[in-house]
């Protein structure tokens, strides 16, 4: 679990993050929603170090970041996992080699050891082992997100950090990668949190939402609560797709509809 109280950064004088408290739950899927410029982006950047407040607390699993020795923080990432927005995978590397790379760098164990840890994650996402030798180049989106995933577990993190893991992808295949993140999350009871602007994502995995609106939290609940919310600064961010719109338009008259009979 990740807790963080009262968390507050400013840069050059403008308040982005204005006094946030939340909690990340263990073995779900954490959906931080908002705005572009919302303050989103800088929350993720403060929970995993990249960023320092400028007051409050980060706490994970009762540890404080904040305080920690530099001892203390590579011990928490090595516990952390990072699924970035474009995937990142190297490309003079195959798809075996990215996924192998942070325990090249964090492991002591044999190179027939990290091998076989790579190719257990690789299987893990359901990538077919012909693509194990291929470059990013040589593989699709979907698979370059999947091989990015095994690399985000392939050291077995506590913590998983994801920023838009649908980026890019067409709808069908952004509801595959949306379940696998939930799977895993859930198979290796793992805290994961995941900066999105994807109404789909929401609506599919989001198990704890927090809404962030001019660097405020302005809410926090469920996917199923999140549609039927009164928080005005949220409906207008969800509604503001004509689609979802008209489907909430379509609920109220059945509703209405129900309730005449």
């Amino acid at each position: 679990m990740i807790e963080v109280k009262k968390l507050t950064k400013s840069f050059e004088g403008r308040t982005v993050l204005n006094d946030i408290t939340a909690v990340f739950e263990t073995g779900k899927t954490n959906l931080i929603i908002g705005r572009s410029g919302s303050g989103k982006t800088v929350l993720v950047k403060n929970l995993i170090g990249l960023v320092k407040p400028d007051a409050g607390e980060i706490l994970f699993d009762g540890r404080n970041l904040l305080t920690m020795s530099k001892k203390e923080i590579l011990v928490l990432r090595r516990e952390m996992g990072l699924l970035f927005q474009g995937s990142a995978l190297f490309d003079s590397m195959t798809v075996l080699e990215n996924v192998m790379f942070p325990l090249d760098m964090f492991s002591d164990t044999t190179k027939a050891e990290r091998i076989k840890r790579a190719m257990f994650c690789l299987e893990r996402v359901e990538l077919a082992p012909e693509t194990y030798n291929l470059y990013p180049s040589e593989i699709s989106g979907g698979m370059m997100k999947r091989a990015a995933i095994a690399r985000a577990i392939v050291l077995e993190p506590r913590y998983l950090f994801c920023d838009e893991p649908n980026s890019g992808l067409d709808p069908k295949t952004s509801l595959v990668i949306d379940e696998l993140i939930h799977d895993i999350t859930i198979e290796y009871a793992i805290t994961t949190v995941i900066n999105t602007h994807d109404m789909n994502s929401v609506m599919n995995i989001g198990e704890t939402i927090i809404f962030i609106s001019e660097g405020v939290k302005e809410w926090q609940g469920s996917k199923e609560l999140v549609i039927n919310s009164s928080n005005k600064a949220l409906s207008d961010f969800i509604f503001a797709s004509e689609l979802l719109k008209n489907a909430k338009k379509f609920e109220i008259e059945q509703n209405k509809d129900v309730a005449k009979t």
